[in-house]
């Protein structure tokens, strides 16, 4: 049955909206729905770097929004990263929380209201469901994976996304620094 990727996309934003509403009101569930938020939330991202956003820019003229897309999920990964190292009973991490709500909050409403109108208005329907196939395969292939511990290929392929260049033959660490000095701007 296919479906298409902008439905997906929405849905998992749905998903993590009503996980942050749980741990915001339900203290005593942090421990167990944290990993659930981090699983999801990174699966989620490098799926839409690795399928998505490549098509996005090249097939439905997005170019501009997904390198500012790509930039806040990079942002959002430095800030699941630190919330997932934070006590989920100490006062820090209401703190690290309400900034990654708020992070991912404004990379919704934009992702929401630009980039994915602009698939959907330039993409063919059945492009749209080839890409939610692949969008579910490389959330599946992605999950457990945690927040801040990507490939060199995956950093890769977020500074391709971000528009970021002279990236070619850097060592892993260096094009780490580099599209993170660059999501910074």
């Amino acid at each position: 049955m296919p479906v298409d990727v902008v439905d997906l996309i929405m849905q998992d934003h749905r998903e993590v909206e009503r996980l942050f509403d749980e741990l915001k009101e339900n203290p005593e569930k942090r421990p167990n729905l944290l990993p659930v938020l981090t699983t999801l939330l990174t699966a989620h991202s490098r799926a839409e770097e690795a399928e998505v956003y490549p098509v996005a820019a090249a097939e439905a003229g997005e170019k501009e929004e997904v390198s500012h897309s790509q930039q806040e999920h990079i942002e959002a990964d430095q800030l699941l990263a630190k919330l997932a190292k934070t006590d989920p009973t100490s006062p820090e991490f209401d703190k690290a929380l309400q900034n990654l709500v708020d992070a991912v909050s404004h990379h919704v409403e934009e992702e929401e209201t630009k980039v994915l109108p602009g698939m959907r208005s330039g993409l063919s329907a059945e492009r749209r469901n080839e890409l939610g196939e692949a969008f579910v395969a490389s959330r599946k292939q992605h999950l457990g994976e945690q927040p801040g511990e990507l490939t060199r290929d995956q950093l890769a392929q977020q500074a391709t996304n971000a528009g970021i260049s002279g990236t070619s033959g850097l060592p892993k660490d260096k094009l780490q620094q580099k599209v993170q000095r660059a999501a910074d701007l």
